[in-house]
């Protein structure tokens, strides 16, 4: 069979969220070499269809049957069906591209970012490991623009602050926005206090060290994706009410000097990052700039001057897309690639 031939059956495990339909979406849009479509979800969307390449197909729950023949699967309906189905699918043949944190920080399961690690992916035989993990969405943005620097420079340290998306908590997070946009009565507010003209230092519950887990997937995560634990990460994470996009200020200090222009150019040719630093003309990212967009957007680059070997930048990327649905099809596409 030729490579133009080749075609796989696809599974997508949380079909009906925000990042599960992202997912199916960018599978069509990628053209991905898919021959069927499985979509699974809860008793509460079984029977439901969607719709992929003008095909119609019915959601089922997810079981053992489901996953029969299945060569990929996609999973994001959290990390207790996660653990739940991965170890199910796998036995079946299918390899999990699992976008929950179930897995994240497994000695024995990859966390992989195409631009960054895509190595990862395979055994020491060239097969694919069975089961392999999509970071969180704030770390993946970060580690693309990470990666040449610390090729070519050196990471030492990184103070990263977030300005993160409702969409980050998935559905369930844009409609707590809109209800309370719309002044309808919270019983309970789903980002820890109001998030409609408001910014929550808050994301996930804190841990005994003072950060939240959220600051700590940061730290954890960039230290397994980059391969080096001497990486001094300081994460402050906050929700903002925006939709689409999240937002990052990093302030990275490299082992070894920069010129200014050359770092610059080094991020403008690297894979997944598009480049919009000109300040005086008001070009710089934002959220709607990566909206539906799979690249992560770089811009206001300058020179910490009051610390050596240190560069400032502000960086966004759409979190429904590059920060969890497109990474998993851009792994599945290394996957497909060896087949």
């Amino acid at each position: 069979m030729s490579s133009s031939d080749f075609r796989c059956r696809v599974a997508v495990l949380g079909a009906t969220g925000l990042v599960g339909r992202t997912m199916i979406k960018v599978l069509e849009e990628r053209n991905f070499p898919v021959s069927d479509i499985v979509p699974l979800a809860s008793s509460r969307s079984a029977g439901q269809v969607i719709t992929f390449k003008g095909r119609e197909f019915i959601i089922r729950e997810p079981s053992k049957e489901a996953f029969e023949g299945v060569d990929i699967a996609l999973f994001s309906a959290g990390a207790k069906a996660s653990r739940e189905w991965a170890q199910v699918a796998a036995s079946e043949g299918a390899i999990v591209i699992d976008n929950s944190s179930a897995f994240r920080m497994d000695t024995d399961v990859p966390l992989v970012v195409p631009e960054v690690n895509p190595g990862d992916i395979f055994k020491g035989d060239g097969t694919p490991e069975p089961i392999i993990a999509n970071p969180n969405c704030s770390t993946i943005q970060m580690v693309v623009v990470l990666k040449p620097l610390h090729d070519r420079f050196g990471l030492k340290r990184v103070v990263v602050s977030t300005y993160q998306s409702v969409t980050g908590k998935g559905k369930v997070g844009r409609d707590a926005l809109e209800s309370e946009l719309a002044g309808e009565k919270q019983d309970e507010f789903t980002h820890f206090h109001q998030i409609a003209f408001n910014a929550v230092p808050q994301i996930d519950v804190f841990t005994d060290n003072g950060y939240t887990k959220e600051e700590m997937k940061m730290v954890n995560e960039t230290r397994k994706i980059m391969g080096d634990d001497a990486i001094s990460i300081s994460p402050t994470t906050v929700r903002i009410p925006v939709y689409g996009g999240h937002g990052e200020s990093l302030n990275i200090e490299l082992e070894r000097d920069f010129d200014i222009d050359e770092l610059r150019e080094l991020l403008r040719i690297s894979p997944g990052i598009i480049l919009q630093d000109d300040p005086s003309a008001r070009i710089y990212p934002m959220p709607l700039t990566s909206y539906e967009r799979d690249e992560v957007f770089v811009g206001r680059i300058r020179r910490d001057y009051w610390h050596p070997r240190t560069v400032n930048m502000w960086i966004v990327a759409d979190n429904l897309r590059k920060g969890a649905a497109t990474n998993a099809v851009q792994i599945a596409e290394v996957v497909a690639a060896r087949w």
